[in-house]
């Protein structure tokens, strides 16, 4: 379902399914993702009047589950509202943990627009959740016989019932809840980086440190005229003075801390090093971190000033 713009509000496939594939009441909204389509020369589903099952049955064993990776943009996480009630979408997904009922949606929203701006495709591993951040790679386990899946939420929705998630319906299929429309299912947030550093060997080398281990570095004391003393966060040195001032009024629209550019000098060069701070724990600290990771500001690194 789409935010604040779109007029229009979609019924899931589960109650489409239950009532025999009965027309819903409300005109459609968009959904889902472009991955995973049929091969090229097989039929592929064609958008209907009513929502249901794609004439074609793509074996979707064969469709791998999302791939959790980490976000390079920025999330979508603002408030909208649909069917005259208020949603405040979740500014982090990563601990969110949930049980409840999931319905999913077909060939009625196949191929239009997801609230993330991507096309539905009823055979993606893709999902609507009304306020996870978009997007938000989720692990969903059916409670009725233990069968997980990881879906990338990009929608928005189910908005005409109590059911917390509306899954694509190859997700559904593979879950094994299709055919009767609804299964009551587990659903939880998953950290990408995590993920990645758990079922990628090699991620570990390509990225940054973890959040959750700050590196602590002991530096040359500042210039006496700065005044800065204790514990900081440097998110980064430049040689040149107009990119650490870029970068300060870029972080002054993020956090609340106190930003400068503090400068150290040596025989060969100088370095306009960006800092907050200062900060009076590592649990601060650490809060400050994922406040940047979060707005894509990169992984600051803890540094004392003597």
């Amino acid at each position: 379902m789409m935010p604040a713009s779109i007029s229009f509000a979609r019924c899931t496939l589960g109650c489409v399914v239950l009532l025999a594939l009965a027309a819903c009441s409300s005109a459609p909204s968009p959904s889902g993702s472009s991955a995973g389509a049929p091969a090229a020369g097989t039929p592929g589903p064609v958008r209907t009047v009513h929502d249901g099952p794609p004439s074609y049955m793509q074996d979707v064993s064969q469709i791998p589950d999302a791939v959790p990776v980490p976000h390079t943009g920025r999330y979508k996480a603002t408030p909208y509202s649909v069917l005259g009630r208020d949603y405040n979408p979740m500014q982090d997904g990563r601990s969110y943990r949930e049980e409840g009922v999931a319905s999913w949606y077909g060939t009625k929203f196949h191929g239009q627009n997801t609230a993330n701006g991507e096309l539905y495709d009823l055979y993606g591993m893709t999902a609507a959740h009304k306020t996870l951040p978009l997007p938000t790679y989720v692990q969903v386990t059916n409670l009725e016989n233990n069968r997980t899946i990881i879906v990338r939420v990009n929608d928005r929705g189910p908005f005409y019932s109590d059911r917390i998630i509306d899954l694509s319906y190859a997700a559904a299929k593979k879950l094994g809840y299709a055919d009767q429309g609804t299964a009551r299912v587990r659903v939880q947030g998953i950290d990408p980086v995590a993920w990645q550093q758990q079922n990628n060997p090699s991620y570990l080398v390509q990225s940054q440190p973890p959040v959750a281990a700050p590196i602590t570095e002991i530096i040359p004391p500042e210039p006496v005229e700065t005044g800065h003393t204790g514990y900081y966060l440097q998110v980064g040195a430049f040689s040149n003075a107009q990119s650490a001032e870029q970068l300060r009024q870029r972080l002054r629209g993020v956090v609340t801390a106190n930003v400068f550019v503090s400068e150290y000098h040596d025989q060969t060069r100088t370095l306009h090093r960006v800092r907050l701070g200062p900060v009076s724990s590592q649990d601060e600290a650490r809060q400050l971190m994922e406040t940047l990771r979060l707005a894509n500001m990169g992984t600051p690194t803890l540094v004392t000033v003597n």
